[in-house]
Protein backbone atom coordinates (compact mmCIF):
# COMPACT_ATOMS: atom_id res chain seq x y z
CA UNK A 1 0.00 0.00 0.00
CA UNK A 2 2.51 2.63 0.94
CA UNK A 3 3.76 2.48 -2.77
CA UNK A 4 -0.10 3.26 -4.12
CA UNK A 5 -0.47 6.93 -4.79
CA UNK A 6 -3.01 9.03 -3.06
CA UNK A 7 -5.74 11.90 -3.42
CA UNK A 8 -8.40 13.19 -1.41
CA UNK A 9 -11.05 13.38 -4.77
CA UNK A 10 -10.76 10.51 -7.79
CA UNK A 11 -12.81 11.53 -10.90
CA UNK A 12 -13.41 8.75 -13.40
CA UNK A 13 -14.66 10.11 -17.00
CA UNK A 14 -12.84 13.46 -18.57
CA UNK A 15 -15.90 14.35 -20.74
CA UNK A 16 -17.65 17.89 -19.71
CA UNK A 17 -18.94 16.27 -16.91
CA UNK A 18 -15.67 14.91 -15.15
CA UNK A 19 -13.79 17.92 -16.39
CA UNK A 20 -16.30 20.56 -15.19
CA UNK A 21 -16.40 18.24 -12.00
CA UNK A 22 -12.52 18.63 -11.74
CA UNK A 23 -12.36 22.54 -12.61
CA UNK A 24 -14.95 23.58 -9.75
CA UNK A 25 -13.31 20.95 -7.21
CA UNK A 26 -10.00 22.70 -7.87
CA UNK A 27 -11.56 25.28 -6.11
CA UNK A 28 -11.29 23.71 -3.17
CA UNK A 29 -8.09 20.87 -3.22
CA UNK A 30 -5.30 20.52 -4.84
CA UNK A 31 -5.34 16.77 -4.31
CA UNK A 32 -7.39 15.52 -7.24
CA UNK A 33 -6.80 13.09 -9.72
CA UNK A 34 -9.26 12.64 -13.17
CA UNK A 35 -8.93 9.46 -14.74
CA UNK A 36 -9.88 8.86 -18.55
CA UNK A 37 -9.87 5.58 -20.85
CA UNK A 38 -9.23 7.61 -23.56
CA UNK A 39 -5.69 8.98 -24.91
CA UNK A 40 -7.58 12.97 -24.42
CA UNK A 41 -10.10 14.42 -22.60
CA UNK A 42 -13.48 14.67 -24.43
CA UNK A 43 -12.18 11.56 -26.29
CA UNK A 44 -16.10 9.81 -26.12
CA UNK A 45 -20.02 11.11 -25.70
CA UNK A 46 -18.43 14.69 -25.23
CA UNK A 47 -16.43 14.85 -28.40
CA UNK A 48 -19.36 13.48 -30.74
CA UNK A 49 -21.30 16.48 -28.79
CA UNK A 50 -22.92 18.87 -31.39
CA UNK A 51 -22.10 20.80 -28.11
CA UNK A 52 -24.85 23.79 -29.18
CA UNK A 53 -26.21 25.20 -26.24
CA UNK A 54 -29.96 26.36 -27.03
CA UNK A 55 -33.16 27.12 -25.23
CA UNK A 56 -35.50 24.11 -24.73
CA UNK A 57 -38.91 25.56 -25.74
CA UNK A 58 -42.42 24.31 -24.38
CA UNK A 59 -45.07 24.80 -21.67
CA UNK A 60 -44.05 25.23 -18.27
CA UNK A 61 -42.28 22.42 -16.42
CA UNK A 62 -39.54 21.18 -14.29
CA UNK A 63 -37.28 20.38 -17.41
CA UNK A 64 -37.32 22.81 -18.89
CA UNK A 65 -37.35 25.16 -15.41
CA UNK A 66 -33.59 22.82 -15.22
CA UNK A 67 -32.57 23.22 -18.68
CA UNK A 68 -33.10 27.02 -19.15
CA UNK A 69 -31.02 27.64 -15.36
CA UNK A 70 -28.49 25.48 -16.28
CA UNK A 71 -28.33 27.42 -20.09
CA UNK A 72 -28.36 31.08 -18.08
CA UNK A 73 -25.41 29.29 -15.65
CA UNK A 74 -23.08 27.74 -18.52
CA UNK A 75 -23.35 30.79 -20.62
CA UNK A 76 -21.80 32.76 -17.71
CA UNK A 77 -19.36 30.33 -17.36
CA UNK A 78 -18.43 29.74 -20.09
CA UNK A 79 -17.49 33.61 -20.60
CA UNK A 80 -15.68 33.69 -17.14
CA UNK A 81 -13.08 30.96 -18.16
CA UNK A 82 -12.80 32.53 -21.20
CA UNK A 83 -13.31 29.67 -23.38
CA UNK A 84 -11.47 30.94 -26.97
CA UNK A 85 -13.90 28.59 -28.56
CA UNK A 86 -17.22 29.87 -27.45
CA UNK A 87 -18.97 31.42 -29.49
CA UNK A 88 -22.40 33.64 -27.76
CA UNK A 89 -23.85 34.58 -30.86
CA UNK A 90 -27.37 33.75 -30.86
CA UNK A 91 -29.33 30.58 -32.57
CA UNK A 92 -31.93 30.41 -35.37
CA UNK A 93 -34.34 28.00 -34.27
CA UNK A 94 -36.48 26.66 -37.16
CA UNK A 95 -39.57 24.66 -36.92
CA UNK A 96 -39.62 21.38 -38.85
CA UNK A 97 -42.78 21.39 -40.40
CA UNK A 98 -46.45 23.34 -40.40
CA UNK A 99 -47.11 21.04 -36.62
CA UNK A 100 -43.71 21.90 -34.96
CA UNK A 101 -44.75 25.76 -36.35
CA UNK A 102 -48.25 25.56 -34.37
CA UNK A 103 -46.30 24.18 -31.22
CA UNK A 104 -43.45 26.77 -32.01
CA UNK A 105 -46.87 29.31 -31.24
CA UNK A 106 -48.37 27.18 -28.51
CA UNK A 107 -45.29 28.21 -26.56
CA UNK A 108 -44.69 31.48 -26.80
CA UNK A 109 -46.54 32.86 -24.26
CA UNK A 110 -43.64 30.32 -21.95
CA UNK A 111 -40.28 31.61 -23.69
CA UNK A 112 -37.41 31.94 -21.03
CA UNK A 113 -35.55 33.94 -23.26
CA UNK A 114 -35.93 37.01 -25.55
CA UNK A 115 -36.30 35.85 -29.33
CA UNK A 116 -36.88 37.59 -32.55
CA UNK A 117 -38.74 36.66 -35.66
CA UNK A 118 -36.15 35.57 -38.46
CA UNK A 119 -36.78 34.31 -41.62
CA UNK A 120 -38.76 30.83 -41.24
CA UNK A 121 -37.42 30.99 -37.68
CA UNK A 122 -37.02 32.04 -34.24
CA UNK A 123 -34.08 33.51 -33.56
CA UNK A 124 -32.80 33.78 -29.69
CA UNK A 125 -29.51 35.60 -28.59
CA UNK A 126 -28.71 33.02 -25.73
CA UNK A 127 -27.67 30.44 -28.33
CA UNK A 128 -24.03 29.35 -28.64
CA UNK A 129 -21.23 26.97 -29.34
CA UNK A 130 -18.67 25.61 -27.81
CA UNK A 131 -15.63 23.22 -29.29
CA UNK A 132 -16.07 20.23 -26.82
CA UNK A 133 -12.36 19.62 -26.59
CA UNK A 134 -10.86 22.72 -26.55
CA UNK A 135 -13.27 23.68 -23.57
CA UNK A 136 -12.12 20.61 -21.52
CA UNK A 137 -8.66 21.39 -22.06
CA UNK A 138 -8.90 24.84 -20.44
CA UNK A 139 -10.98 23.29 -17.42
CA UNK A 140 -8.16 20.33 -16.71
CA UNK A 141 -5.32 22.02 -18.12
CA UNK A 142 -4.05 22.39 -14.29
CA UNK A 143 -5.49 18.98 -13.10
CA UNK A 144 -3.31 16.36 -12.61
CA UNK A 145 -4.38 13.29 -15.12
CA UNK A 146 -4.28 10.25 -15.66
CA UNK A 147 -5.19 8.97 -19.25
CA UNK A 148 -4.96 5.63 -21.59
CA UNK A 149 -5.91 4.35 -17.79
CA UNK A 150 -8.71 1.68 -17.48
CA UNK A 151 -10.31 0.80 -14.10
CA UNK A 152 -11.53 -2.79 -13.97
CA UNK A 153 -11.07 -2.99 -10.26
CA UNK A 154 -13.12 -1.25 -7.38
CA UNK A 155 -12.43 -1.48 -3.85
CA UNK A 156 -13.20 0.20 -0.51
CA UNK A 157 -10.76 -0.49 2.24
CA UNK A 158 -10.54 1.60 5.84
CA UNK A 159 -12.51 4.54 4.44
CA UNK A 160 -10.57 4.95 1.06
CA UNK A 161 -11.82 3.76 -2.44
CA UNK A 162 -8.74 1.23 -3.93
CA UNK A 163 -8.44 1.37 -7.94
CA UNK A 164 -6.81 -1.60 -9.70
CA UNK A 165 -4.71 -2.18 -6.41
CA UNK A 166 -2.73 1.29 -7.44
CA UNK A 167 -4.27 4.28 -6.61
CA UNK A 168 -6.48 5.26 -2.91
CA UNK A 169 -8.56 7.91 -2.91
CA UNK A 170 -10.86 9.42 0.02
CA UNK A 171 -13.73 10.32 -2.28
CA UNK A 172 -14.68 8.95 -6.03
CA UNK A 173 -16.58 10.88 -7.82
CA UNK A 174 -17.76 8.61 -11.46
CA UNK A 175 -18.72 10.77 -14.22
CA UNK A 176 -18.52 7.74 -17.14
CA UNK A 177 -21.67 8.49 -18.77
CA UNK A 178 -23.07 5.27 -20.78
CA UNK A 179 -20.01 3.25 -19.50
CA UNK A 180 -21.77 2.07 -15.89
CA UNK A 181 -20.08 -1.18 -15.62
CA UNK A 182 -18.07 0.69 -12.35
CA UNK A 183 -21.60 1.01 -10.59
CA UNK A 184 -23.35 -2.06 -9.41
CA UNK A 185 -26.68 -0.86 -8.52
CA UNK A 186 -29.58 -2.12 -10.19
CA UNK A 187 -31.97 1.08 -10.57
CA UNK A 188 -28.73 2.82 -12.11
CA UNK A 189 -30.08 2.44 -15.31
CA UNK A 190 -28.42 4.54 -18.04
CA UNK A 191 -29.31 3.98 -21.68
CA UNK A 192 -27.08 4.53 -24.99
CA UNK A 193 -27.88 7.08 -27.16
CA UNK A 194 -25.25 7.17 -30.15
CA UNK A 195 -24.71 10.14 -31.79
CA UNK A 196 -22.27 11.50 -35.18
CA UNK A 197 -20.82 14.72 -35.36
CA UNK A 198 -18.77 15.62 -38.58
CA UNK A 199 -16.81 19.13 -39.00
CA UNK A 200 -16.74 20.39 -42.47
CA UNK A 201 -15.14 22.95 -44.40
CA UNK A 202 -17.34 24.71 -47.09
CA UNK A 203 -16.79 27.87 -49.24
CA UNK A 204 -20.65 29.33 -47.76
CA UNK A 205 -20.01 31.53 -45.15
CA UNK A 206 -22.53 30.12 -42.19
CA UNK A 207 -23.54 33.41 -40.77
CA UNK A 208 -25.06 32.15 -37.38
CA UNK A 209 -25.69 29.01 -35.31
CA UNK A 210 -29.15 27.13 -36.66
CA UNK A 211 -31.11 24.75 -35.51
CA UNK A 212 -34.02 22.50 -37.17
CA UNK A 213 -33.75 18.39 -37.67
CA UNK A 214 -29.85 18.88 -36.96
CA UNK A 215 -27.49 21.93 -35.52
CA UNK A 216 -25.17 23.79 -37.83
CA UNK A 217 -22.80 26.14 -36.50
CA UNK A 218 -21.73 29.58 -37.79
CA UNK A 219 -18.88 29.45 -39.81
CA UNK A 220 -14.84 30.15 -38.50
CA UNK A 221 -12.29 30.71 -41.20
CA UNK A 222 -10.14 27.39 -42.02
CA UNK A 223 -6.36 27.51 -42.81
CA UNK A 224 -7.43 27.59 -46.45
CA UNK A 225 -8.84 31.46 -46.74
CA UNK A 226 -11.09 30.24 -49.30
CA UNK A 227 -12.97 27.90 -47.11
CA UNK A 228 -14.56 28.07 -43.37
CA UNK A 229 -15.31 25.04 -40.98
CA UNK A 230 -18.99 24.41 -40.09
CA UNK A 231 -19.97 21.62 -37.37
CA UNK A 232 -23.00 20.16 -37.87
CA UNK A 233 -24.42 17.07 -35.15
CA UNK A 234 -25.86 15.18 -34.19
CA UNK A 235 -27.50 12.02 -35.30
CA UNK A 236 -29.40 10.03 -32.75
CA UNK A 237 -29.42 6.17 -32.30
CA UNK A 238 -30.53 3.11 -29.99
CA UNK A 239 -28.88 -0.23 -31.01
CA UNK A 240 -31.20 -3.17 -30.04
CA UNK A 241 -28.83 -5.54 -30.89
CA UNK A 242 -26.80 -8.21 -28.00
CA UNK A 243 -25.75 -6.60 -24.99
CA UNK A 244 -22.36 -7.79 -24.90
CA UNK A 245 -21.87 -6.11 -28.56
CA UNK A 246 -23.33 -2.94 -26.99
CA UNK A 247 -21.14 -3.37 -23.64
CA UNK A 248 -17.99 -3.29 -25.97
CA UNK A 249 -18.72 -0.41 -27.70
CA UNK A 250 -19.79 1.65 -24.66
CA UNK A 251 -16.38 0.18 -22.46
CA UNK A 252 -13.60 -0.02 -25.67
CA UNK A 253 -11.19 2.85 -25.26
CA UNK A 254 -10.35 5.57 -28.18
CA UNK A 255 -13.84 4.16 -29.79
CA UNK A 256 -13.17 6.98 -32.63
CA UNK A 257 -9.98 5.13 -33.64
CA UNK A 258 -11.11 1.43 -33.17
CA UNK A 259 -13.75 0.11 -35.40
CA UNK A 260 -16.93 -0.01 -33.20
CA UNK A 261 -18.75 -3.51 -33.57
CA UNK A 262 -22.03 -2.00 -34.25
CA UNK A 263 -21.43 1.46 -34.75
CA UNK A 264 -20.01 0.31 -38.30
CA UNK A 265 -18.47 2.28 -41.59
CA UNK A 266 -21.20 1.94 -43.31
CA UNK A 267 -23.65 3.65 -40.52
CA UNK A 268 -20.66 6.46 -40.01
CA UNK A 269 -20.92 7.13 -43.41
CA UNK A 270 -24.59 7.11 -43.81
CA UNK A 271 -24.92 9.38 -40.85
CA UNK A 272 -22.64 11.98 -42.60
CA UNK A 273 -24.62 12.12 -45.73
CA UNK A 274 -28.12 12.62 -43.37
CA UNK A 275 -26.26 15.04 -41.32
CA UNK A 276 -25.32 16.91 -45.11
CA UNK A 277 -28.61 16.55 -46.25
CA UNK A 278 -30.34 17.85 -43.14
CA UNK A 279 -27.88 20.77 -43.11
CA UNK A 280 -28.83 21.50 -46.19
CA UNK A 281 -32.24 22.00 -45.92
CA UNK A 282 -31.62 24.40 -43.13
CA UNK A 283 -29.29 26.53 -45.47
CA UNK A 284 -27.34 25.85 -48.75
CA UNK A 285 -23.73 24.55 -48.28
CA UNK A 286 -21.32 24.58 -51.37
CA UNK A 287 -18.22 22.34 -51.52
CA UNK A 288 -18.27 20.49 -48.67
CA UNK A 289 -15.64 18.18 -47.83
CA UNK A 290 -15.97 16.59 -44.36
CA UNK A 291 -12.90 16.54 -41.93
CA UNK A 292 -13.78 15.32 -39.04
CA UNK A 293 -16.05 12.37 -37.38
CA UNK A 294 -16.95 11.72 -34.10
CA UNK A 295 -19.16 8.97 -32.66
CA UNK A 296 -20.02 8.02 -29.38
CA UNK A 297 -23.24 7.02 -26.55
CA UNK A 298 -24.64 9.84 -24.87
CA UNK A 299 -25.98 8.70 -21.61
CA UNK A 300 -30.01 9.51 -20.69
CA UNK A 301 -31.71 8.28 -17.64
CA UNK A 302 -35.52 6.68 -18.40
CA UNK A 303 -37.06 9.85 -17.40
CA UNK A 304 -34.27 11.84 -18.99
CA UNK A 305 -33.44 13.96 -15.73
CA UNK A 306 -29.86 14.10 -14.44
CA UNK A 307 -28.83 11.97 -11.77
CA UNK A 308 -26.37 13.84 -9.29
CA UNK A 309 -25.12 12.88 -5.46
CA UNK A 310 -24.04 9.53 -3.36
CA UNK A 311 -25.39 6.74 -4.39
CA UNK A 312 -28.20 4.65 -2.55
CA UNK A 313 -26.59 1.35 -0.87
CA UNK A 314 -30.21 -0.54 -2.17
CA UNK A 315 -28.80 -3.96 0.03
CA UNK A 316 -28.63 -2.14 3.34
CA UNK A 317 -31.27 0.14 3.23
CA UNK A 318 -33.60 -3.17 2.61
CA UNK A 319 -31.65 -4.77 5.71
CA UNK A 320 -32.11 -1.51 7.52
CA UNK A 321 -36.29 -1.29 6.15
CA UNK A 322 -37.56 -4.62 5.22
CA UNK A 323 -41.00 -2.76 4.36
CA UNK A 324 -39.56 -0.94 1.63
CA UNK A 325 -40.15 -4.06 -0.39
CA UNK A 326 -44.34 -3.04 0.50
CA UNK A 327 -43.63 0.16 -1.46
CA UNK A 328 -43.04 1.75 1.85
CA UNK A 329 -42.02 5.73 1.52
CA UNK A 330 -38.97 6.46 3.29
CA UNK A 331 -37.33 10.06 3.45
CA UNK A 332 -34.48 9.63 1.62
CA UNK A 333 -32.23 10.88 4.64
CA UNK A 334 -33.09 7.92 6.46
CA UNK A 335 -31.59 5.70 3.62
CA UNK A 336 -28.52 3.53 3.42
CA UNK A 337 -25.88 5.50 1.15
CA UNK A 338 -22.74 4.59 -0.26
CA UNK A 339 -20.52 6.66 1.60
CA UNK A 340 -17.23 9.12 -0.29
CA UNK A 341 -18.92 7.91 -3.29
CA UNK A 342 -20.61 10.13 -5.68
CA UNK A 343 -22.02 10.34 -9.66
CA UNK A 344 -22.70 12.86 -12.09
CA UNK A 345 -24.30 11.18 -15.39
CA UNK A 346 -27.67 11.24 -17.28
CA UNK A 347 -26.99 14.54 -19.12
CA UNK A 348 -28.04 13.61 -22.30
CA UNK A 349 -27.96 15.01 -25.62
CA UNK A 350 -27.32 18.66 -23.36
CA UNK A 351 -24.20 17.68 -21.69
CA UNK A 352 -22.74 21.25 -22.38
CA UNK A 353 -25.54 22.94 -21.51
CA UNK A 354 -25.84 20.56 -17.96
CA UNK A 355 -22.67 19.46 -16.88
CA UNK A 356 -21.34 22.84 -15.48
CA UNK A 357 -24.65 23.62 -13.73
CA UNK A 358 -24.40 20.02 -11.79
CA UNK A 359 -20.82 20.09 -11.25
CA UNK A 360 -21.10 23.34 -9.51
CA UNK A 361 -24.10 21.67 -7.36
CA UNK A 362 -22.51 18.45 -6.98
CA UNK A 363 -18.93 19.87 -5.46
CA UNK A 364 -21.17 22.74 -3.43
CA UNK A 365 -23.02 19.33 -2.02
CA UNK A 366 -19.66 17.39 -1.26
CA UNK A 367 -17.89 20.28 -0.04
CA UNK A 368 -20.65 22.70 1.81
CA UNK A 369 -23.41 20.14 2.06
CA UNK A 370 -25.37 21.89 0.04
CA UNK A 371 -28.54 20.07 -0.56
CA UNK A 372 -29.43 18.51 -4.36
CA UNK A 373 -33.08 18.89 -5.91
CA UNK A 374 -34.71 15.99 -5.55
CA UNK A 375 -35.55 15.88 -9.49
CA UNK A 376 -31.69 15.50 -10.25
CA UNK A 377 -30.56 13.30 -6.88
CA UNK A 378 -30.01 9.34 -7.45
CA UNK A 379 -32.99 8.68 -4.85
CA UNK A 380 -35.75 8.88 -7.06
CA UNK A 381 -34.43 6.10 -9.31
CA UNK A 382 -33.62 4.39 -6.26
CA UNK A 383 -37.44 5.14 -4.91
CA UNK A 384 -38.81 4.20 -8.17
CA UNK A 385 -37.04 0.69 -8.25
CA UNK A 386 -37.67 -0.50 -5.04
CA UNK A 387 -41.22 0.27 -5.42
CA UNK A 388 -40.92 -2.41 -8.50
CA UNK A 389 -39.85 -5.03 -6.20
CA UNK A 390 -42.75 -5.83 -4.13
CA UNK A 391 -44.03 -6.74 -7.83
CA UNK A 392 -41.44 -9.13 -8.57
CA UNK A 393 -41.78 -10.97 -5.42
CA UNK A 394 -45.35 -11.21 -5.59
CA UNK A 395 -44.80 -12.74 -8.85
CA UNK A 396 -42.55 -15.00 -7.99
CA UNK A 397 -44.80 -15.83 -5.02
CA UNK A 398 -47.79 -16.58 -7.36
Amino acid sequence: MSNQEEYDYVIVGAGIAGSSTAYFLSKYSNSILLIDKNEKVAFGASGAAGAFLSPLLGKPNKFKDLISKSLNFSTSFYKEIKSKSFKNDGVCRIPKNEEDREKFNSYKPYMDFEYRDLNDGYFFDIGSWINPLEVCDLLTKDINKRLSYDISLIEKKENLWILNNEIKTKNLILCTGANTKLIKEKYFYIRAVWGQKIDITTSTNVLMNYHKECSVSKAIKSDNEKLFKVSIGATHHRFDCDKNICNYCVEVANLNKDCAKCYSKQIVDKDSLKLIKLANDIIKLDDVNVIDVKIGARASSTDYFPMLGKLIDSEKSFLKFPHLINGTHIKEEMLEKIESLYVLNGVGGRGFVLSPYLANELVENIINNKEIEDSISTYRLFKRWAKKQKNKRTKINN
